[in-house]
């Protein structure tokens, strides 16, 4: 079960940020990653950057894509948390949204004290009263930051994407620390997920399964998700190689610990088996 798949067509929507990225500035389809994987997977869907005003637009296109491909089974959107007239009515209408599990506000760019207006915080309120995770993009020096806010909002699930983007070649004690203070607010889950892509090429495996074993030390395998974070990991290695990472940094884990990384955590986060107990930080009702 991968948290965290994107798609994106330049054909049908605008994606600012491709045009510095040329060697994936082309469509990227749920069947190009269908037969891009090694093995059959289910499938969240994470914004992928288009215009902010199409943000409704993206969501349609996947859950039409869905229709008729049972392995994708939901769609983290976007919304801009800091622009409350603009935000609301979008968490409202994903909330009524079945195929809605989760909103992300990609603040990777974005300056010191980003998520502290009160704007931003209004928008994580409607995201708790709605009962929708909240997907963190956010680079290493952040974390504090991301940490207080978890701290202060303890009705959201956040979802850390990417580790915070740590380099692997330059371990950061600063990081490790952020790490475990971030874990230590109950509310957070961390996704398994970017390293590849920022980190040197040829910099040795090893390094980047020490840096997934230090996520799973510090939040427990009952609260890390795995996610391929395709097509962007294809600018530095192969889904296989990744997911065989990810299988590494678990070794020494009883078979039920792995299970939950690799599948039953990202259903329970998002919402998606309630049939399964419920989300690692809560369920939407119980957020609501």
């Amino acid at each position: 079960m991968d948290s965290h798949v994107h798609f994106w067509d330049p054909g049908r929507l605008s994606y600012p940020w491709l045009a510095e990225a040329p060697a994936i500035h082309r469509a990227f389809t749920p069947d190009d990653f269908a037969h891009a994987v090694p093995e059959p997977v289910g499938a969240v869907f994470v914004e992928a950057g288009r215009a902010d005003h199409q943000a409704a637009d993206e969501v349609a296109w996947v859950r039409r894509a869905a229709l008729t491909r049972p392995w994708l089974l939901g769609a983290v959107a976007h919304a801009p948390l800091e622009d409350r007239a603009r935000a609301e009515p979008l968490i409202r209408a994903y909330a009524e949204d079945p195929f809605v599990v989760g909103v992300r506000r990609n603040i990777q760019d974005e300056p010191d004290g980003f998520t502290s207006g009160a704007d931003f915080r209004a928008g994580m309120a409607a995201l708790a009263d709605a009962g929708l995770p909240f997907d963190a993009c956010v680079r290493a020096r952040q974390l504090p930051e991301l940490a207080e806010l978890a701290e202060s909002c303890p009705r959201n699930v956040i979802v850390l994407d990417h580790l915070g983007k740590p380099s692997a070649a330059a371990p950061d004690p600063a990081w490790r620390d952020a790490v475990h203070r971030l874990a230590g607010a109950g509310n957070v889950v961390c996704k398994l997920s970017g390293l590849a892509t920022e980190t040197p090429p040829g910099t040795d495996p090893r390094l980047l399964v020490a840096l997934l074993r230090e996520a799973l030390e510090a939040f427990g395998p009952d609260r890390c998700l795995y996610g391929g974070d395709w097509p962007v990991m294809t600018l530095a290695t192969e889904y296989g190689t990744w997911l065989d990472l990810v299988r590494t940094a678990l070794d020494g884990y009883a078979d039920e610990a792995a299970e939950a990384v690799l599948r039953t955590n990202t259903l329970r986060t998002y919402g998606l088996d309630r049939a399964s107990g419920p989300p690692a930080t809560g369920t939407r009702e119980e957020q609501g």
